[in-house]
């Protein structure tokens, strides 16, 4: 798909969350009905029309820009794009050290790669669409604000093998620590509430992110968050639970799906 498609596929969506009819933008504008749905439809709007468009349903070009940029970035890996990753560990550190917007130099002087190996792994990761390799070896990285691995894929299962345990082996107690393990009990309606915040905290982690790759590298360090939520009794609780309760409590819980 063009840049050019993709930005009028974005507008439709936009018109249509404003509720704005080819009608209305037709009678708006001064031309006809027909001419309007022909043009979304065969995707050939001129500047000087798409300029009219705009105006008339009030609509920003940059915010309409940056959603149709947004939009044609990657959210998530295949499993096969996950597994060839992780089955090389330099490949790897290449990969989450483009995601830190290090540059050529930085992943050089940091890890013991030569450049023409950098290089090539880099060239791979443009193939895999995770970034585009630019003139003079810049790298423009290609994911998502939303972007995560696939739960329960290869990169989260290696995680959980491998980083896990070394991740929460501290005390938690620097200045840049923080540590909080909250157990409660929600109803449905407050936990979804926390998980889109959870989901929104994510999202505002990663656009700081962006915003910090501007800075010299000098100024700033590399910082891990786990942000996590779901159902749970620990076992040391499980093993001294009756088991008529966990009978009735999933009895309940039949009863409310036939509800």
């Amino acid at each position: 798909m063009t840049k050019a498609s993709s930005l009028i596929d974005v507008l439709k969506r936009e018109l249509k969350a404003r509720r704005i009819t080819y009608q209305e933008l037709a009678s708006k504008i001064g031309i006809s009905e027909s001419s309007i749905k022909r043009m979304f439809a065969s995707k050939n709007l001129s500047l000087q029309r798409l300029d009219q468009i705009l105006d008339a349903a009030q609509i920003n070009l940059h915010d309409l820009t940056s959603r149709s940029y947004e939009e044609s970035l990657i959210d998530e890996l295949t499993y096969e794009q996950e597994e060839e990753l992780i089955s090389d560990p330099k490949k790897f550190i290449v990969a989450v050290s483009a995601m830190n917007y290090l540059s050529l130099h930085q992943i050089i002087e940091i890890y013991a790669m030569s450049e023409t190996e950098v290089i090539a792994y880099l060239v791979r990761l443009d193939h895999l669409g995770i970034i585009e390799l630019m003139p003079n070896n810049r790298i423009k990285l290609l994911l998502s604000r939303t972007f995560r691995w696939i739960p329960n894929g290869p990169i989260q299962n290696f995680h959980r093998r491998e980083s896990f345990a070394d991740y929460l082996d501290s005390n938690f107690d620097g200045k840049n620590d923080m540590m909080q393990f909250v157990s409660v009990m929600l109803s449905k309606q407050s936990s979804a509430i926390f998980l889109t915040r959870l989901m929104q905290l994510a999202r505002d982690i990663s656009d700081q992110h962006r915003l910090d790759a501007n800075l010299p590298f000098e100024e700033k360090f590399r910082m891990s968050f786990m942000l996590s939520a779901r159902p749970w009794i620990p076992n040391y609780f499980q093993a001294l639970v009756r088991p008529e309760y966990i009978r009735n409590y999933y009895a309940r819980k039949e009863r409310n799906k036939r509800v």
